[in-house]
């Protein structure tokens, strides 16, 4: 399964609430914070609306 890492690279403060709340729910505090998602649809049309303020990295995991 292919995963991603997510990494908050631009403060949300100052744009829409719907911007703010998709950074926190993808789990995402404080700048230069990362988390690993899988790479679902749901999780990359997320990133598509924050793609302004996060830095996107695939990677892939042998099985």
């Amino acid at each position: 399964m292919t995963k991603i890492i997510v990494e908050l690279v631009r403060s949300p403060i100052g744009y829409k609430y719907d911007q703010r709340a998709t950074v926190k729910a993808l789990g995402l505090k404080k700048l230069h914070d990362r988390v690993v998602k899988p790479k679902t649809p749901q999780i990359l049309g997320m990133l598509e609306k924050v793609k302004h303020l996060v830095k996107v990295v695939e990677i892939s995991e042998e099985e």
